[in-house]
């Protein structure tokens, strides 16, 4: 492999505390659609793994969470900082007055690299952006509350909190084929292909600030995930971490809708390379339907009865609907085939979590 290939963003993971909680700012305060309702496939107990995403579900818009509210995380470097969306030209006003109605915590509107933004909390303390980009034309899901002229298109791209730039830097560049953009005070901007949004990553110098924690726990950011395309990009992505030294990447894992790697970044934060799997999020419900069901892998079914037992209930907006009339947006294509059999993977087979803490 003489380079990498990776495409841009493909999802971001975080761990909330609450899942009501989590549901109702992500679709009612964000604006997001649930695509879709699962569970962790990893882990010591049964946490739901709720995706959102724009009026599509497209790769690149995809927000997944872990509510992890039994264990409390620890925030700091070497994580996910801040989470930005895109939001249309002018929208800033729009998104200072919901944020207000809602009661949310926000900077009020700033400016990084020419552009404006806000910086808002999550419920659990994750912090989140709207970032004016006009460039991006993705189509945001819209509410009662949220119009398509203001509604999120999908990712910008996350701020990042490392102690030291130079190794992180090196990282982007030579193991995942970023560039550097710019620069600006203590940010230090990356982009790959054409840039813009989803195709960027914002470095932030934090020398001080001490590490944030790096497993599951309420309010904390869990790791970013790359698109790259396909299971064999993946086998030769993992040979290129093992040239250049990054030997702690994880072996391919079976995730259903897409199939991962995920390696320890020098500084800090935990990268995943994902290859979106045959029928990606439409394989086991239809567009229509999209995140109104708890769906399990074929592989946990078995212990579905005692799972649900284990989850916090949730309710659906009714609005996570598409409304009658609404023009079905096309399967989105896979960007990757059926699984290779000539790439070996894993997956977790054994559904047997624990209730509680000894």
């Amino acid at each position: 492999m003489a380079n990498p290939v990776i495409k841009g963003i493909h999802h971001i993971t975080l761990c909330a505390s609450g899942a009501q909680e989590d549901v109702d700012f992500c679709t009612q305060v964000l604006g997001q659609r649930l695509i879709k309702q699962t569970v962790l496939f990893d882990g010591r107990y049964a946490h739901y793994h709720l995706y959102y995403a724009n009026a599509n579900a497209e790769v690149g818009s995809v927000l997944t969470t872990f509510p992890y509210k039994r264990v409390p995380g620890r925030q700091g470097s070497g994580q996910i900082s801040s989470t930005a969306y895109t939001a249309p030209k002018g929208a800033m006003k729009f998104w200072k007055e919901h944020l207000d109605r809602h009661k949310v915590e926000h900077s009020g509107i700033l400016e990084r690299f020419g552009q404006s933004f806000i910086r808002f909390k999550h419920p659990s303390g994750l912090l989140m952006e709207a970032i004016e980009d006009p460039a991006d034309k993705r189509t945001g899901w819209t509410t009662d509350q949220i119009s398509a002229d203001v509604s999120l298109g999908g990712f910008h791209g996350p701020v990042l909190s490392v102690r030291e730039i130079p190794e992180q830097e090196r990282f982007f560049i030579e193991a995942l084929g970023f560039r550097k953009t710019g620069a600006e005070g203590a940010y230090h901007r990356f982009e790959v292909g054409d840039g813009g949004a989803a195709k960027t990553l914002v470095l932030y110098h934090e020398p001080d600030r001490p590490a944030g924690g790096w497993g599951f726990g309420a309010g904390t950011a869990h790791h970013l995930a790359l698109d790259i395309g396909t299971d064999e990009a993946l086998a030769e992505q993992k040979n290129l971490y093992d040239e250049l030294g990054y030997t702690d990447c994880s072996e391919i894992k079976d995730r259903f809708y897409f199939h991962s790697i995920y390696v320890r970044s020098p500084g800090g934060i935990l990268t995943e390379c994902a290859a979106t799997a045959e029928g990606g999020f439409l394989k086991d419900e239809s567009y229509e339907e999209l995140g109104t069901h708890l769906l399990l892998p074929p592989w946990f079914e078995h212990e579905r009865a005692r799972i649900v037992a284990m989850l916090e209930p949730i309710v659906v907006p009714e609005a996570n609907r598409p409304k009658a009339g609404a023009k079905i947006p096309a399967a989105p294509k896979p960007t990757a085939p059926a699984a290779d059999p000539k790439v070996p993977m894993s997956r977790r087979t054994d559904a047997t979590f624990i209730e509680k803490d000894a």
